[in-house]
């Protein structure tokens, strides 16, 4: 199988209310994309069109907020975001805050955005409110358009526990499994698999992310072709790891 990963051109920087999904139907016809592509898009363009943009001028930071900012050593404005699209915080440090965002994801400041967000350091970007319903929206307008399902994947750049840098995850889903159950198939020497269930929407994720990038590359979309999977239409949500099979509490 040869994997291929296809940067989707000509896509403007997306202001609050660009119909998102328009702008990516033109963009992918060029490519003529086929059964079994894969369209994945950065959180970052969908909230954008969702204008999820906040100005840290406006917000004002609570106690809680004042003194978790004088241990972490962050703008208290923004420890008040944060909290607010949090519901809990799983870790603190000076210059480091993890928490667990309203979503059920655990990330650093409930991913919220500063980078190729605005000219203005006092803009930032939160994500979008409900990925899973972005995906799916985006995955109706572009089947209707050009009468082929293509999965979408909502990514983000997420750190891991124990291990060093980010990575791309999928945060939004619409056409495609979360998690493929591969217990029972058998291995190269016919042994079943006992545990074993792929993070699929991730690992597509986390591919598009090399040709994504992370800061000037200007490229918010990635075709990817050749990835095999049973069909089967999940959402990021079955992705999160439920809190009583949560290891690192």
């Amino acid at each position: 199988m040869i994997m291929e990963l296809v940067p989707v051109p000509n896509l403007p920087i997306i202001k609050p209310g660009d119909d998102l999904a328009e702008l990516l139907v033109g963009a992918l016809r060029p490519l003529q994309p086929g059964p079994g592509d894969i369209l994945v898009v950065t959180s970052k363009i969908v909230s954008k069109a969702e204008g999820r943009f906040v100005n840290l001028r406006d917000i004002t930071p609570s106690a809680e907020a004042t003194t978790l900012a004088d241990h972490t050593q962050k703008d208290p404005r923004l420890v008040e975001l944060i909290l607010r699209e949090s519901k809990s915080v799983s870790r603190s440090a000076p210059t480091v805050l993890i928490t667990e965002h309203k979503l059920g994801f655990v990330s650093a400041n409930a991913a919220i955005d500063h980078s190729n967000t605005s000219t203005d350091p006092d803009i930032v970007l939160l994500m979008p409110r409900d990925p899973d319903a972005s995906a799916r929206q985006l995955y109706n307008h572009v089947m209707r358009a050009l009468g082929l399902p293509i999965p979408i994947v909502i990514a983000d750049s997420h750190g891991r526990p124990h291990r060093m840098g980010t990575v791309g995850v999928a945060v939004g889903l619409a056409g495609m499994p979360g998690v493929e159950d591969w217990r029972g198939r058998a291995d190269l020497f016919g042994f079943k698999l006992q545990h074993t269930e792929i993070g699929l929407a991730d690992m597509v994720a986390s591919a598009a992310t090399l040709a994504l990038g992370q800061a000037a590359e200007g490229i918010p979309a990635v075709l990817v072709r050749g990835v095999t999977f049973v069909p089967r239409d999940g959402t990021a949500a079955e992705i999160v790891r439920p809190a009583h099979m949560n290891l690192f509490k």
